[in-house]
């Protein structure tokens, strides 16, 4: 048994881990969303669930993938209540999830896609030693930009409890960046705007704030995390901060826009 926090679980058999990754490999494979993997690592077993993602991570990077970055999950009050959780997750970034601003993603390219408007951070310089604290953070950061992330599920209907969506790397799916960089000496992540339309209609809007109240905090809860991991962010990194406002589904063909006030725009289609 071991403790997290007020709560006891148990420390899962590495048979359920391996099974659970099996399941979201196969997922992933062959485009059929599976089951979720609660009945395997438990719904709240921080520990299973990120084993489960770090064995898949692992694969990917021994076919060739590359680390490019990180995404913080579950930032806002709303999403953590929903799950009845009290803390952010986060996933890996790799060299194939960055689609151009602008571009059309094919719509089969991520299972069950779902966008979510936010400021993804690019780091200049390592976040491996010191304090960590929101000084550091903010010196590392070169500049800011505004994001699309592309959420997608390997668990059918997006069934998922916590310990679903961080085994299968936090639900992440893709990313695209704006164009316009922006040092955070001209800009205050905290007072930022979102809007976020599909096909011209609007359906997402939120503030900096909605992010942990600020989304540098979530940077540096990640870089704390990702250091206890023994794998830091480093220098050229992109980190997404967290959603600053509701995830909305996607069809074939719809074209989502979003606007971060200091930021400018970001877009990107889909296949029809």
């Amino acid at each position: 048994m071991r403790r997290y926090g007020a709560r006891v679980i148990a420390v899962r058999p590495d048979r359920f881990v391996a099974a659970a990754a099996a399941r979201l490999r196969t997922a992933a494979a062959s485009g059929t969303p599976a089951a979720p993997v609660r009945d395997l690592i438990g719904r709240d077993d921080v520990e299973a669930a990120y084993a489960v993602q770090q064995r898949l991570a692992s694969e990917r990077i021994a076919a060739g993938a590359t680390v490019v970055g990180r995404k913080i999950g579950l930032t806002s009050p709303a999403v953590q209540q929903q799950l009845g959780v009290d803390r952010p997750d986060f996933g890996f970034l790799f060299d194939d999830m960055e689609y151009a601003e602008g571009s059309a993603v094919p719509f089969d390219a991520v299972l069950q896609p779902r966008v979510e408007a936010e400021i993804a951070f690019v780091l200049g310089a390592d976040l491996a030693e010191g304090p960590l604290d929101d000084a550091q953070v903010r010196a590392a950061v070169s500049y800011a930009v505004a994001a699309i992330e592309i959420c997608g599920s390997r668990v059918a209907g997006w069934d998922i409890g916590f310990g679903d969506t961080v085994a299968d790397n936090a639900s992440a799916g893709g990313y695209v960046l704006g164009t316009r960089r922006v040092p955070l000496t001209d800009f205050d992540p905290v007072a930022a705007e979102m809007t976020m339309t599909i096909d011209g209609e609007t359906v997402s809007t939120g503030s900096g704030g909605a992010c942990l109240g600020d989304p540098v905090n979530a940077v540096v809860w990640l870089a704390r995390q990702a250091r206890a991991l023994g794998e830091p962010l480093r220098a050229g990194q992109v980190v997404l901060s967290g959603a600053l406002g509701p995830m909305r589904p996607v069809t074939p063909g719809a074209a989502v826009h979003a606007t971060v006030t200091g930021l400018g725009t970001v877009s990107v289609a889909f296949s029809s």
